[in-house]
């Protein structure tokens, strides 16, 4: 997107997000040269900006603290999983499972956070725990595509490719040679 569009952009909503932002900051940073519209319109979203027509929305001013207790939970669980099988799991999907059936905690402040921290803690820990586990439960649950499945090395020779391709083409096309002739 253009200067011009973000700036028109930004006057007609009345805001500029984080993103208009960094995409007028990077515009400008990998030009060699602003044109005399880019200019004039980095001007008129400047006026804008100064007079309030136009408010810059700050970047992330608030967390969710769930985030931080689910990560928190999964993290240890996932731990003793791996520690006593020889099982990987999935923190990402898992926290998701989890997060995605638990209510959000939002804070602004870090007193704010300080708070739902400590109520969450006593009201909602064995909730965190339930959904943490039914997340594990699900990852463990899930089937393992292809575990016979191996990557071409980069570091092997030209014969060992072509006998993994050999191998892959005798796998998955056994009729092919024949066929063909």
């Amino acid at each position: 997107m253009s200067i011009e569009k973000i700036v028109e952009q930004a006057l007609q909503d009345g805001y500029l997000t984080p993103a208009m932002e960094a995409e007028v900051g990077r515009i400008c940073d990998t030009a060699s040269e602003l044109s005399i519209e880019e200019y004039m319109s980095l001007d008129r979203l400047m006026g804008a900006l100064l007079t309030g027509e136009v408010v810059a929305v700050p970047r992330k001013q608030f967390i969710n603290v769930m985030e931080e207790l689910v990560l928190t939970e999964a993290i240890a669980r996932v731990a003793e999983i791996e520690a006593t099988s020889e099982r990987t799991l999935d923190l990402g999907d898992i926290a998701a499972y989890a997060l995605n059936r638990l209510p959000p905690l939002y804070a602004t402040t870090e007193e704010g956070a300080t708070y739902q921290r400590s109520k969450a803690k006593e009201d909602l820990s064995p909730l965190i725990a339930q959904c943490v586990n039914e997340a594990i439960a699900k990852n463990l649950d899930r089937p393992e595509f292809y575990p016979e499945r191996q990557a071409i090395g980069k570091n092997n020779n030209k014969d060992e490719i072509l006998t993994q391709v050999s191998s892959l083409l005798q796998a998955y096309a056994p009729t092919f040679e024949a066929g063909a002739r």
